[in-house]
Formats: C-alpha cells, sequence, structure tokens
C-alpha cells in the first residue's frame, strides 16, 4: 500500500504537468483564433465588398493577391513573413517603438501571420454573398433615400449574413489549423506561440504518443464540427 501511494504520489505531478502541456497550447490557440476571426472580419469586410462592386479593372489582381495563400507553401509566406516582422523589416521599426527588437516569435506577430494567411478563407465566402445581393436590393434601398451606409448595414450585411458566418467559421478554424506559419514566424515557446499544432509535434518528435494522440483526436472532432457547420450554413443559406 505505501508503494502504490508513493507510485501515485509520483504520478500526480506528470499528470498535472501533461494538463498544463495541452491546456496552454489549447487556451493560447482559442485566443489566436477569435483574435485573427475578428481581425480578418474587420479588414476582410470591406475588402470583400470592394472586390463584390467594383468594376475597376485591375481588382481581379487585387483578388489574386488575397487569394495566394491558398496555393503558397506555408514555408515559403512564413519565411517573407519572417523577414517582414524581424528586426530588420517593418515588424522591427513597430517592435523598437514598443521597446522590443522584433515582431517575431511573438504573440502578436502569429496574429498579424495568421491574418494575412487565413485572408481568403474569409474574404471570398463574404465576397460571394455580397455578388448574391445584387443590385436590385441596393437600387430599392436608394429609392426609398437611404444613403450608401444605411443601405449597406440595412439591407447588404443581414443579406449577406451566411457569408459572414461561413468566413468566420473558416478563418476561426483555418487558424486553429496552422502549423508551417506559425512554426515559421513563432517557433516553439510554450505560453507565448505554442499552439495545438505545434504541440502534437512537439509530442510525436518525443515519442508521446499518448499525449499526441490526445490532441490530435480533439482536432478530428473540432474539424468535424467545422465541416458540418459550414454544410448547414449553406444549406440554410438555399433555402432563405
Amino acid at each position: 500500500m505505501a508503494m502504490a501511494g508513493k507510485a501515485l504520489a509520483g504520478e500526480t505531478p506528470q499528470v498535472l504537468r501533461t494538463a498544463h502541456e495541452i491546456w496552454s497550447p489549447l487556451v493560447l490557440t482559442l485566443e489566436l483564433a477569435t483574435v485573427t476571426t475578428l481581425l480578418l472580419l474587420v479588414v476582410g469586410t470591406p475588402l470583400a465588398w470592394w472586390l463584390a462592386r467594383s468594376h475597376a479593372r485591375w481588382k481581379e489582381v487585387v483578388a489574386a493577391v488575397v487569394a495566394m495563400p491558398l496555393v503558397l507553401p506555408p514555408s515559403v509566406l512564413g519565411f517573407y513573413l519572417l523577414l517582414a516582422l524581424g528586426p530588420h523589416g517593418p515588424g522591427g521599426i513597430v517592435a523598437r517603438l514598443q521597446g522590443a527588437r522584433t515582431l517575431a516569435f511573438t504573440f502578436a506577430g502569429l496574429v498579424i501571420g495568421s491574418v494575412i494567411y487565413s485572408l481568403p478563407f474569409v474574404v471570398q465566402p463574404i465576397r460571394n454573398a455580397f455578388e448574391a445581393v445584387g443590385d436590385r436590393h441596393m437600387e430599392a434601398a436608394a429609392t426609398l433615400r437611404a444613403s450608401p451606409w444605411d443601405a449597406f448595414w440595412r439591407v447588404a450585411v443581414p443579406l449577406a449574413r451566411p457569408g459572414f458566418l461561413t468566413g468566420a467559421v473558416l478563418g476561426f478554424a483555418h487558424t486553429v489549423g496552422e502549423f508551417g506559419i506559425v512554426l515559421m514566424i513563432g517557433g516553439n515557446i510554450p505560453g507565448e506561440t505554442r499552439t495545438l499544432s505545434v504541440a502534437i509535434y512537439d509530442f510525436v518528435e518525443t515519442q508521446r504518443w499518448a499525449e499526441a494522440h490526445l490532441v490530435a483526436g480533439l482536432l478530428v472532432v473540432f474539424a468535424f464540427v467545422v465541416i458540418l457547420s459550414t454544410m448547414l450554413i449553406d444549406k440554410r443559406a438555399r433555402h432563405l
């Protein structure tokens, strides 16, 4: 009994350490995904509106630039982001204003990289939703003397709500699943840049298979929920 008690006492710190090693990346990942999704909606909404409504010849060039993260290898995008956020790039200039040396390997750097990497997953659904609104509803609002600002918020945005929901879900999910970008510009700093995807890599590298299975299983369930949610949103939008 005494030996069993000692063994149990010895296992308890290990269990607590493992729980912390999983809980800390989980919280950090959710914080990163939440902040990134909110910023993506703020940045992506006017961009999607312009892409949907503008008749500029070069708007598809802008659309192509926005969509580039879909085909660029994460290591390539991460490499250039690392240079941009480093001490000799624009990020270094901003960091020095705050008394730091670089934005790389910081939470702020992860947010910047995540916004750029997940931008097309938010902009495209919202753009498609705005294009589906068409001109008829906006013209009807104009005949009722609604200003362009009022027509946008009271007509276009409510009608495009499914696009916003899909974009928010995809942006959040894509940020949760990031690996290459996070590892390139954030590294593996516990409590600051170590996300769930990096934690899985670390567990596998150290042959801690039980922990890797647990975290991977959580992400598999999360991926299923995300896919099901987007399908239900799309189905509901088609019946509106």
